[in-house]
């Protein structure tokens, strides 16, 4: 497609939106549709596809929900593709690109089916709005478009009963969706479900008019919010700082085995090499022992006493004072835990608590590990090329 025939179907495109699309639908519009085409040049982009396959799926974006034009939307996928055959005929395009364009608009009837990586690029475009920060805002406005279409009207809690259940039983098709869409999506899942609990708390309060109980328990579900989310950070840094000492382990294990392999042979011929060589071989061991015990578990001694529970100071989040209760024992102190709010809480600050003093030490353990491989490693190679600059034998 030459560029004369782009800046063509661009400007007929949006006159079209301009002069055809209809004021009740205020989701599926040219909005929409800019949205789709440059989420398509994206996840384009990530597959380097050819500058064919990218103009189809740009021609496919923007005429993708053209359908709407026509009717109430049901099967608005069929109508665009009809449209489609029309004008990119006349637009100069060969029947095997219209065929192909047309099965990019028809892929994107719900449920999706996609058969190729383009349908699979259109298709997790058209439905980026799932991960998108504007998810609510645009959900509220295809609700009011189903209304201004004539639907059946829904509650605020049913429409999002219904988006929960549609986000469930989607899923993304490219890797490129997988990693950057689906966070976001799932983000939004978690932010819908909250969202469905307060509008049924909320019609509860009001038919009970209990609304001290409302706002308490509001207040319950941010504090909720706020431990879940603080033990997540602390849990994700954990593993964070696990997975960079076992990648200082594995390096420097390597390190080891390679020096060891390589140079003790050749000690003896070149002796000259053996300070250099125990220097490198001294600064993976010590690198090695801080990263091991920035692993190495620490398990306390697994009993909280029931005077520990009466007194309100036994911690049972964490197995470590735990595992060696009896079970009833633990039960009773769980139930204890459960029925007093300021215990659990105090539960759960010093279960924080205690994660992060963890926390640091893994870290301090880390840096020194870090630190010793660096500047061990940079002395070692600079021993190296002394070494070998000073004893070995000038060619003549």
């Amino acid at each position: 497609m030459v560029d004369k025939q782009l800046e063509k179907f661009e400007r007929w495109i949006r006159e079209m939106f301009e002069n055809r699309q209809k004021s009740e639908v205020c989701y599926h519009n040219m909005d929409h549709s800019l949205q789709i085409v440059k989420k398509v040049a994206e996840i384009g982009e990530y597959y380097n596809l050819s500058k064919e396959e990218k103009e189809d799926l740009y021609v496919a974006g923007w005429m993708h929900d053209i359908g709407y034009w026509e009717g109430k939307g049901e099967g608005h996928e069929i109508k665009g593709s009809e449209m489609a055959q029309k004008y990119l005929i006349e637009l100069g395009l060969n029947q095997e690109r219209v065929d192909r364009i047309k099965s990019l608009i028809l892929a994107t009837k719900v449920p999706q089916n996609p058969k190729n990586l383009l349908e699979e690029i259109i298709c997790d475009a058209d439905l980026f709005h799932l991960s998108s920060e504007r998810f609510f805002e645009q959900t509220l406005l295809l609700k009011k478009e189903k209304t201004n279409l004539g639907f059946e009207k829904t509650s605020l809690s049913e429409w999002l009963k219904d988006s929960r259940l549609f986000m469930l039983a989607h899923h993304y098709h490219t890797e490129y969706a997988k990693i950057y869409f689906q966070p976001g999506k799932e983000a939004n899942l978690e932010s819908i479900e909250m969202k469905i609990k307060e509008a049924e708390e909320h019609s509860k309060a009001k038919s009970e008019g209990k609304k001290k109980d409302k706002n308490k328990k509001k207040s319950e579900r941010g504090i909720e919010t706020m431990f879940r989310i603080t033990s997540k950070n602390h849990l994700a840094l954990s593993a964070l700082a696990d997975n960079k000492a076992n990648i200082m382990i594995s390096v420097n294990s390597i390190i080891i085995s390679i020096v060891v392999a390589v140079f003790i042979r050749i000690i003896e011929e070149f002796p000259y090499y053996l300070v250099p060589t125990l220097m490198l071989i001294t600064t993976c061991l010590i690198a090695m022992v801080f990263a091991i015990l920035a692993t190495r578990p620490n398990v306390t001694n697994g009993i909280v006493t029931k005077e520990d529970i009466r007194k309100k100071k036994g911690n049972l989040l964490y197995f470590g004072n735990f595992y060696e209760m009896p079970l009833p024992e633990y039960k009773e102190g769980m139930h204890a835990l459960m029925d007093d709010g300021t215990y659990l809480y105090d539960s759960m600050i010093t279960d924080i608590y205690y994660l992060g003093i963890v926390l640091s030490k893994k870290y301090f353990l880390l840096r020194k590990c870090y630190n010793i491989f660096m500047f061990g490693f940079v002395l070692s190679v600079i021993s190296f090329l002394i070494a070998t600059y000073i004893f070995e034998p000038i060619p003549r």
